[in-house]
């Protein structure tokens, strides 16, 4: 029944009024779809063309490493992580294998097309998901502009793009997640930690976790197995014990400033079996040595808190991004390593967050703002002012230091804010009431 005074709207107004509303949305959000894959043809191109032309060799990895180990195999047979032991998980042989497909002389376009066609995927993957009115895809499309051709030039960014394939698909499938999971820490090992996010957090899926991690591991062990790479199967594990500091690593920074200071007996060399430029001094081999027990201490500690506040009565999805940034942030933070592709790693806990629920997406905005800044300041280091910060410059110097202190930030962040969530729900629980949960976004 009407309203004294008010007038009726006929039927067929209202229904051409919504119609029209459900055509302008429906055409905002095809120029949208159209802006954003421009927006990622453009960034592609732009990094193409910049890792291609610009300074310091950014697709050196691909041009040289990875086009000597497939050469090696084609030509003798003997494969890498299978008849000799590799720095690398034996799966990451599967990429490096497609970019090649047209012969390695031609690796380098093999590996950009191969690494835009798993972009593209990513992007379509994130295209549905949103928080408020922002698309995440936006934001992961300009984290790649911001990180520069590094992005596209390393193994790990396969890993990275699987790793972010397995976030969209946590809510609804955690098996399949966690076997996305499995499959990145086949090509490169961080993203176990993903995994192990699951394990501790998403407690009455365990054992869907469990089986989609069993799966992939059962197959890849059994394929190696059958082509007679049993005896190096785990081979990357003690691959990196040796190394030295890498001079991008947060631990290396003050022996940086020394060595530009002229202090005697610190200077900065290159390992040619490692291939990468080391800080060598007084003090540098104690901090590579206790580099790896101090990220398991971050890490244990990171767990510990975690586990605290879920037992206060916060919400295990919104703690799972904050501790997979955490255990991201402690691999990166505490790394005796410092490579520029690790910071692409970020985009994964980022993302996570932001997909989490609205609350979870606003506790996230800092950290995804300083993971662009952190990518930026990156790319400023490499490729496009190395040879800076080997002359060990002031400026660069900065940069770098910078860079590696926004690491620790997001580091710290994550450890603050699971000390608050814990802290927030044991108040909410004080006074007899549940902490209101945030809604999932679904695509």
């Amino acid at each position: 029944m009407s309203r004294p005074g008010a007038t009726a709207v006929p039927r067929e107004t209202a229904s051409a009024r919504y119609a029209l509303r459900v055509t302008r949305n429906g055409t905002a959000r095809d120029i949208e779809r159209a802006g954003l894959v421009l927006a990622f043809a453009a960034v592609h191109a732009l990094l193409w063309w910049t890792g291609t032309t610009g300074p310091n060799l950014p697709f050196g990895d691909v041009t040289i490493a990875y086009r000597q180990w497939m050469d090696q195999g084609g030509l003798s047979g003997g494969w890498v992580g299978i008849d000799k032991p590799w720095v690398y998980p034996v799966v990451a042989l599967v990429p490096m294998l497609l970019a090649s497909v047209g012969g390695t002389g031609s690796i380098e376009l093999g590996w950009l097309v191969m690494v835009t066609v798993l972009d593209g995927i990513v992007l379509a993957l994130l295209w549905r998901q949103r928080v408020g009115r922002v698309r995440v895809a936006w934001w992961w499309t300009v984290f790649l502009l911001a990180l520069g051709p590094i992005a596209l030039g390393r193994i790990d960014t396969v890993a990275t793009a699987v790793a972010l394939a397995g976030v969209v698909w946590i809510a609804r499938r955690p098996a399949v997640a966690s076997a996305l999971f499995t499959v990145a820490a086949w090509i490169k090992v961080w993203p176990a930690a993903l995994v192990g996010v699951l394990l501790l957090l998403r407690r009455g899926l365990r054992t869907r976790v469990l089986l989609g991690a069993a799966i992939v591991t059962a197959v890849v062990v059994l394929l190696d197995l059958l082509v007679g790479g049993g005896a190096h199967l785990l081979s990357f594990v003690g691959q990196q014990t040796g190394r030295g500091l890498q001079i991008e690593a947060p631990l290396a920074t003050p022996f940086l400033w020394r060595a530009s200071a002229g202090v005697h007996g610190t200077f900065v060399y290159y390992d040619a079996q490692i291939l990468t430029f080391q800080v060598a001094g007084a003090g540098t081999s104690i901090a590579s040595a206790i580099s790896t027990q101090l990220m398991a201490l971050v890490v244990l500690v990171g767990a510990l808190l975690a586990l605290w506040a879920a037992a206060s009565g916060a919400r295990r999805t919104e703690l799972a991004p904050v501790l997979a940034l955490l255990f991201v942030g402690a691999l990166i933070a505490t790394n005796k390593v410092g490579s520029p592709q690790y910071i692409g790693w970020l985009a994964v806990p980022v993302v996570w967050g932001l997909l989490a629920g609205r609350r979870s997406a606003r506790r996230f905005a800092l950290p995804a703002v300083l993971a662009l800044v952190t990518a930026f300041a990156t790319q400023l280091i490499y490729p496009d002012y190395y040879d800076r910060v080997l002359a060990l410059q002031p400026l660069l110097l900065g940069v770098l230091t910078v860079r590696n202190a926004l690491e620790v930030v997001l580091l710290v962040w994550s450890v603050v804010a699971l000390v608050r969530m814990g802290r927030a729900a044991r108040i909410a629980a004080a006074h007899g009431r549940e902490a209101r949960p945030a809604p999932a976004v679904q695509a």
